[in-house]
């Protein structure tokens, strides 16, 4: 049995108004997301991710349609969708264990509670030695491990990252992914999450949006079927990369195109 619809996104467009002309990012993307679903929206810059990602969040709103979650329609940021930017976006003056409590705080929650959410999330995202340190002395990888921390401190049923790996080595990359299936297999969040990477989208996602250069449409909606855990090496996922592969690179050369004749990007 499959699970409810959490999240759906009906006729959903976005135009930005320009001094010159007006560009329209987004055109009737129109999809439903599944509680628990780990979703990538996968395409070259300018096909509208990011944006997209923010009308989920309650960032941006659509020029015409709408989002729901839990069949409340979206008009503004709420405690339901945790979003993870690429930029780590911690509070520099804060240790780690203040930026990890920071929300709890907040909310006023009971001091016994902070500290064992606290504990339980630098185990998890192997950060107990480093409590006490400040954003300037981690390395990229240990500050979006805090960063994903701080979301996951709130504990809300929807995730949403935008490119979080992206800045980062290919061997952190790999091993903030594991960490990051390991939670969402555990927490059985929702995770919708950005990414150019088609390796990235394959080794994560169940279901992967390739979406189009602008007008950001969906070009294919594609279910993951191979198991996990998952080998790049493996003769399934190769296939489907280089299906993949193809379909991205058509709206890659469009953004180029693009690039040339000077339209700006994501």
């Amino acid at each position: 049995m499959s699970n409810p619809t959490q999240i759906e996104i009906k006729h959903v467009s976005k135009v930005f108004k320009g001094s010159e002309q007006d560009v329209i990012a987004l055109k009737d993307i129109d999809f439903n997301i599944a509680e628990g679903q780990f979703v990538c929206l996968l395409g070259p810059s300018g096909c509208g991710k990011s944006t997209l990602l923010n009308a989920i969040a309650g960032f941006s709103a659509p020029s015409d349609g709408d989002v729901f979650v839990g069949g409340h329609k979206i008009v503004e940021p709420g405690p339901d969708r945790g979003m993870v930017f690429q930029e780590y976006a911690l509070f520099p003056w804060m240790t780690v264990e203040d930026n990890i409590t920071f929300g709890l705080k907040i909310k006023n929650a009971p001091p016994d509670q902070i500290e064992q959410k606290l504990q339980q999330l630098l185990k998890t995202l192997k950060l107990t030695d480093f409590r006490k340190r400040f954003p300037k002395d981690l390395s990229g990888g240990m500050r979006q491990r805090v960063a994903i921390a701080r979301v996951l401190a709130l504990d809300p049923p929807i995730m949403l990252m935008d490119e979080p790996f992206g800045a980062l080595d290919a061997l952190t990359r790999r091993s903030l992914q594991d960490e990051l299936l390991k939670i969402w297999s555990e927490l059985k969040k929702t995770v919708v999450f950005v990414t150019h990477s088609i390796e990235e989208a394959i080794y994560l996602a169940d279901r992967i949006i390739v979406m189009s250069y602008r007008p950001g449409t969906v070009k294919k909606d594609v279910m993951v079927q191979i198991p996990r855990p998952r080998n790049p090496a493996d003769v399934d996922f190769n296939n489907l990369k280089r299906e993949l592969s193809q379909m991205v690179m058509a709206e890659q050369n469009r953004f180029e195109m693009a690039q040339m004749t000077g339209s700006t990007g994501d």
